[in-house]
């Protein structure tokens, strides 16, 4: 039996969000996570991480603001224990009713079967304009 493929286990992330399941999506997580999603002040869905528990903690966040609309993954490249998934999504902020519509990147990294980097790349500006009031 082979070993999954860090491609394979950052893979088995979107199904499990898609499905609410955050404390699975988290256990795919190391216990030391370098995490980075760069957003304006005052955003409610991005807290401190570092850890698989916080993971846990900003899945649960996000699916309390933010709520999914459309996902589209267009390419992953993989290189050892990196993987990176270029793709676009759309979500709707609940508070505000109005939609973010992003391209992304996220860096990840997969050590011993388990992610241990999270760096997410977004249009911090869309993210802005959907939450806060004009």
């Amino acid at each position: 039996m082979t070993a999954e493929s860090p491609a394979q286990t950052v893979q088995r992330l979107f199904p499990l969000l898609a499905e609410g399941r955050t404390e699975e999506a988290a256990g795919l997580f190391a216990d030391s996570v370098s995490f980075s999603v760069p957003h304006p002040p005052g955003i409610p869905w991005v807290p401190e991480v570092d850890s698989a528990d916080d993971m846990r903690t900003f899945f649960e966040l996000l699916r309390t603001h933010v709520r999914a609309k459309g996902f589209e993954l267009h390419r992953i490249v993989a290189e050892g224990e990196d993987v990176v998934l270029l793709g676009r999504m759309v979500s709707e902020v609940l508070r505000t009713g109005r939609d973010i519509d992003t391209a992304f990147a996220l860096h990840t990294t997969v050590r011993d079967g388990r992610i241990t980097r999270y760096h997410l790349y977004e249009d911090s500006h869309a993210v802005a304009r959907a939450y806060f009031d004009d």
